[in-house]
């Protein structure tokens, strides 16, 4: 079974485009302004017009509040609100209760006990997203193209629906897959020329790379070059 992929940080037409028609079950539209992915709802909105029905559009959000919310829901009326900030479970409860939507929670991984943050969560998202922490001195909560100990993943109970995220691309994916059974991969930078510019080549090579790669996880002892 294929995972879900979510390209994250889509600013133009032509990268939308390409990332759906290359497969991209979810499509990720960041609202930070500290991000070189950042873009405005309303240009967002458009831009997920064009491809609606076909994948679902997240909105990626950094503690957001009410009003920032209520905004890009208006005008980019997502299915999925991504919260890749601090948010408390009850932070969530509360935002899934204004807005009627699933959340995707992201959470920053680089041990075995960073997993630990999940238990408060479960029950609340209806899917989390694991990242790689930021390096040191970086702004950005995501984004950063470094990746984590993608073996952690196994600790995780089976029912944990998530997305695999952090330095992921067309070099490493089918590793990072093998390693971790994902049912769901994010990729942002691992598809962009620049940090902010999406690179359709990239974009091409990555959904190969994915084509190509094991759908499931390594047994104990078994290596991914097998």
């Amino acid at each position: 079974m294929k995972p879900d992929i979510k390209i994250c940080g889509l600013k133009t037409a032509e990268a939308v485009e390409r990332a759906v028609r290359r497969g991209a079950t979810h499509i990720g539209f960041i609202f930070f302004e500290k991000s070189p992915r950042n873009i405005e709802p309303d240009i967002a909105g458009k831009l997920a017009d064009a491809v609606r029905g076909r994948a679902k559009v997240v909105a990626v959000t950094v503690d957001a509040d009410n009003d920032e919310l209520d905004e890009i829901i208006a005008l980019l009326k997502p299915d999925i609100l991504q919260l890749h900030g601090s948010e408390s479970p009850e932070r969530v409860l509360t935002i899934k209760a204004m807005t009627g939507l699933p959340v995707m929670k992201a959470l920053a991984i680089r041990e075995g006990d960073d997993l630990l943050k999940v238990d408060p969560y479960i029950g609340i998202v209806d899917r989390f997203l694991f990242d790689a922490k930021p390096p040191k001195g970086s702004d950005l909560p995501g984004g950063n193209g470094v990746s984590f100990d993608w073996t952690l993943m196994r600790q995780l109970d089976e029912g944990v629906n998530y997305m695999l995220s952090g330095g992921l691309n067309k070099d490493n994916i089918a590793e990072a897959l093998a390693i971790s059974g994902a049912p769901g991969i994010d990729i942002s930078s691992g598809v962009e020329s620049t940090p902010g510019v999406k690179d359709l080549d990239m974009i091409d090579a990555f959904f190969d790379a994915v084509k190509n790669a094991r759908p499931q996880p390594l047994k104990a002892g078994q290596d991914a070059r097998e």
